[in-house]
C-alpha cells in the first residue's frame, strides 16, 4: 500500500489508542517516578509537581510514538514489521491525520512542560525555569525528529543514546531537580540505570526489525553492531543496570529496603537469558512489554527502597 496516497479513513478512537502505544508509557514513567521518590527521601515533596510530570511525560510520549508512526509510515520502513501494527502502514490513519495530531500533541506538551517549569522552579529562579522551558522545546524536536525528517537521528543509530539522554539523564536528574532544587552528583547513577533498561527495550524492538530496517535503510545500532554483538550489548545493558543502583544505594543511610529493587533482578536476568536463547522475530517481541513493565517495578521499588529504608 502507498501510504502516500491521498486517504480519508475515518480513525476510531481505538486506533488513536493503539498508534499510542501505551506499552511504552511504563518506561516514560519511570523516569519520573524513580526522581520524584528519590528526592521525596532528600526533603520537600509536591504531589501536584509529580502528576504533571507525568501529564507531561505522558505527552511526550504520545507525541514520539505518533511521530514515530508517522516518520516510519511515510518511510514504507512498517511493512511487514512484527508486533503492533502501525496505523498509517495499516491504512487506519491517513498521513494528513497524522500530521494534524503530532502538532496538535507538540503544543500541548510544550505549554505542559511550560507550566510545570514555572512552577516548580520560577521560585527558586527565572532562569532555572527558562532555561527547563528550552529543555522541554529540545524535547518537543526530539520526539519528532526521531524518525521524522532528513536526518531522523533512529535511522543513523543513535535512538540507543537519545534514549538514555531523556529517558534516563533528563527524565531522573530533571524530575528530582524540579522537586529538590539540587541535584547530587549521585542521583546520575540511578538515572544511568533507567536508561539502560530503556534502552535495552529499544534494542530488542531494533533486533527483532532488523530484517525491515535493512531493506528500508534504518541503521539502528543493533543492526551496525549485528545480531551477535547486538545480543552482547543487551546483556551489558542489563547487568549495569543491576550494578549501578547498587553503588548509588550501598553509602545511603537506612537498612535492607534499600535494596528493594533486587527483586527485579530475577525478571532481568530472565529477561537476558530468553534474549539469547530467541530464535526468531517473535520471540524477541515477546520480551518487549515485559522488560517494560520490569523497568516500571524496578523504579518503583528502587524510589520506595530509599525512600523507607
Amino acid at each position: 500500500m502507498d501510504v502516500t496516497q491521498t486517504q480519508s479513513p475515518k480513525p476510531t478512537f481505538k486506533d488513536w489508542l493503539q498508534a499510542a502505544r501505551l506499552r511504552t508509557l511504563p518506561l516514560a514513567f519511570s523516569s519520573i517516578i524513580t526522581g520524584s521518590l528519590l528526592a521525596a527521601s532528600a526533603g520537600p515533596f509536591r504531589w501536584s509537581i509529580l502528576v504533571l510530570a507525568l501529564l507531561t511525560t505522558l505527552l511526550y510520549q504520545v507525541l514520539s510514538n505518533y511521530a514515530n508512526d508517522y516518520g516510519d509510515g511515510i518511510r514504507g520502513t512498517d511493512a511487514n514489521k512484527v508486533g503492533e501494527q502501525r496505523a498509517i502502514a495499516a491504512g487506519k490513519i491517513s498521513v494528513a491525520q497524522m500530521r494534524k495530531a503530532i502538532l496538535a500533541l507538540a503544543i500541548a506538551a510544550f505549554w505542559s512542560g511550560t507550566l510545570l517549569s514555572i512552577l516548580a522552579l520560577q521560585p527558586i529562579s527565572w532562569a532555572l525555569a527558562l532555561l527547563f522551558v528550552g529543555l522541554g522545546l529540545l524535547a518537543v524536536l526530539a520526539a519528532i525528529t526521531y524518525t521524522v525528517g532528513a536526518k531522523a537521528y533512529a535511522y543513523i543509530g543513535l535512538g540507543d543514546l537519545f534514549v538514555l539522554l531523556f529517558f534516563g539523564w533528563l527524565g531522573v536528574c530533571g524530575s528530582y531537580f524540579i522537586q529538590a532544587g539540587t541535584l547530587p552528583a549521585a542521583i546520575w547513577l540511578p538515572a544511568t540505570a533507567i536508561g539502560l533498561l530503556s534502552a535495552g527495550v529499544l534494542n530488542l524492538n531494533n533486533m527483532r526489525d532488523m530484517e525491515t530496517d535493512t531493506a528500508a535503510g534504518k541503521k539502528t545500532l543493533a543492526l551496525r553492531l549485528g545480531l551477535p554483538k547486538a545480543k552482547v550489548y543487551h546483556l551489558l545493558l542489563l547487568l549495569g543496570a543491576l550494578v549501578l543502583p547498587l553503588i548509588y544505594v550501598a553509602p545511603l543511610p537506612g537498612s535492607w529496603p534499600k535494596y528493594l529493587f533486587l527483586f527485579t533482578a530475577p525478571l532481568i536476568i530472565r529477561n537476558g537469558l530468553k534474549m539469547w536463547q530467541a530464535k526468531n522475530r517473535e520471540a524477541l517481541d515477546q520480551l518487549l512489554k515485559p522488560l517494560a513493565i520490569t523497568t516500571l517495578l524496578f523504579s518503583l521499588l528502587l524510589g520506595l527502597g530509599v525512600l523507607y529504608a
